[in-house]
């Protein structure tokens, strides 16, 4: 898996006036358009400014270098990190280069806290160094992004957020704030986890998902005040805890019981869809706490083992309010991966919780056999944009801080894609094979299978859009689906290796490919590939 990456977070504060330096961050880029693309549209979908502390790439420093930059405490975390052979003095100047400051003029640096990352994937992670170090006045002369900001204003930005406000960031948060905002008791503390935007715990558990990723993030929420407990009638469910995705696989079962057993008992469970790295340690929360609450749709209730919960839930079809303590989540129907998908907003923080919509790598590959539908894609991720969410959460991969940067380029990919698989078919292409193979010819041959899932459901788009050639056969390219593609595909994976044995190898794989293929008609795997 490699060895992490590190990255430099400083707090340069002024301790008379309880202010600290804080820098507007530049958004992701957007790619350039596409040939004919309506490029408005997506101008339309900007996300609102996000603020939080400077920060810089934190390197290796070469051989037996040692930093010439003095942090206080730093021994504190020797056990886990030797920060002297890191290269502080170069993020430090990084760092400065943001505010428009003097390379070097800050003095004593001080540890606030090293945070090692949650096992999100899919690579070894990103672990924070978090230092601090004051200013005797303000500096005025600072960069256009650049501004002072009290703990007060920060911590109204983050408790009291208003869509398309402006927003502040997880280093601001974890390094000086989240005393005041976090959890009010330890979740499971002896799983890596993150809590981010405050008030929502991220446990990433080891899971039957499918590569690049090896985890399903557990969403953990507490009420944050039992005096200010909701005794709303309007709540479809309420508790002092919710979970949302259970998923993870029997390995780690023991350490989900002991989450659960640490959660209050007045327990809501909401599971977002019925794939098996969703669903898998329902049975964990069912014998911990028979008296939890399910909430998920009727079409993936239909599709959930009796194995996995075998007593009474309560159906949701969206626009539903869930109560945890003084705490409110709307449930949002978002069908397009599975037609009984389902989201979840938290209120107060204006945070969106996306099942498999969205993953943090790619993009999940639709369910053709669970109701999958490109149409209902592009609906839920125009109506995901509408929200205006300042977090998106995946339940695979990290949390993503520019939501409509990311929805956007969803929507830009698969347009793209679809005008592939139309110029495929317009040149000739008849069968599934026929596409597949023209419109992922520079993709690897073993990702085709994949890719023909969502090939499937982008022709029936097509089609419900009378966007297909008269002459397109539709019952030919139907016949051509299964078993067929399936064929056809272990050829060509076969000729592409030169090896004898790896032909055999091949051949051998693909027919267990087949079968593979033909299982997972009437099974829950996930549909999680990288694929787009």
């Amino acid at each position: 898996m490699g060895s992490p990456s590190y990255r430099l977070a400083a707090a340069i504060t002024i301790p008379s006036t309880n202010e600290f330096l804080v820098v507007r961050q530049p958004p992701p880029p957007s790619p350039a358009a596409a040939p004919g693309e309506e490029e408005e549209e997506y101008r339309r979908y900007v996300d609102s400014e996000l603020y939080d502390l400077p920060s810089a790439p934190l390197r290796p420093l070469a051989g037996e270098l040692r930093s010439d930059v003095a942090i206080r405490g730093a021994d504190s975390v020797a056990g886990r990190l030797d920060i002297s052979r890191l290269d502080v003095s170069a993020a430090l100047d990084q760092i400065c280069d943001q505010f428009g400051l003097p390379r070097g003029m800050l003095g004593e640096w001080r540890l606030l806290k090293y945070v090692e990352e949650a096992e999100f994937g899919p690579d070894a992670g990103l672990n924070t160094v978090l230092i601090t170090g004051s200013l005797e006045s303000k500096l005025e002369a600072l960069q256009e992004s650049c501004k002072w900001m009290s703990k007060e204003c920060a911590l109204g930005l983050l408790s009291e957020v208003k869509p398309g406000g402006t927003r502040i960031g997880p280093y601001t948060y974890i390094g000086l704030l989240k005393p005041e905002l976090s959890l009010n008791c330890a979740v499971g503390s002896a799983l890596p986890s993150q809590e981010y935007p405050p008030g929502i715990k991220l446990v990433p558990m080891k899971s039957r998902t499918l590569q690049p990723f090896r985890t399903t993030n557990l969403v953990v929420v507490l009420a944050t005040d039992a005096s200010g407990r909701s005794t709303s009638s309007d709540c479809v469910a309420s508790g002092d805890a919710l979970l949302i995705d259970p998923g993870c696989c029997s390995q780690v079962h023991e350490k989900l019981a002991e989450l659960i057993n640490s959660l209050p008992k007045k327990l809501v469970v909401l599971v977002t869809h019925h794939h098996h790295d969703h669903v898998d340690g329902l049975s964990v929360v069912q014998r911990c706490n028979p008296h939890a609450v399910l909430l998920t749709h009727e079409n993936t209730m239909s599709r959930i083992g009796k194995g996995n919960w075998s007593i009474g839930y309560t159906a949701v079809a969206g626009g539903e309010i869930i109560c945890i303590g003084d705490q409110q989540l709307q449930v949002v129907f978002a069908p397009g991966h599975t037609d009984g998908h389902m989201g979840v907003l938290h209120v107060s923080t204006n945070a969106l919780i996306v099942g498999d919509h969205c993953v943090g790598q790619g993009s999940a590959t639709l369910d053709n056999r669970a109701g999958g539908n490109m149409k209902d894609y592009f609906q839920t991720t125009y109506k995901f944009l509408d929200m205006s969410p300042h977090v998106l959460i995946p339940m695979h991969g990290r949390i993503n801080l520019w939501p409509k940067h990311m929805l956007c380029g969803y929507l830009r990919h698969r347009r793209a894609r679809e005008a592939s698989i139309l110029h495929s078919i317009e040149n000739g292409a008849r069968t599934l094979f026929d596409i597949v193979s023209k419109t992922y010819a520079d993709v690897d041959r073993k990702l085709w299978i994949p890719a023909s899932f969502n090939v499937r459901l982008h022709v029936d788009h097509l089609n419900s859009q009378h966007k297909l050639p008269k002459s397109f056969p539709m019952e030919k390219f139907e016949a051509s689906c299964g078993i067929n593609f399936m064929l056809r595909w272990t050829v060509a994976y076969v000729q592409a290796r030169s090896s004898p044995a790896i032909l055999a190898a091949t051949a051998l794989a693909g027919g267990l490919a087949i079968a593979y293929a033909l299982k997972r008609k009437s099974s829950n795997e996930p549909y999680d590939s990288p694929i787009r």
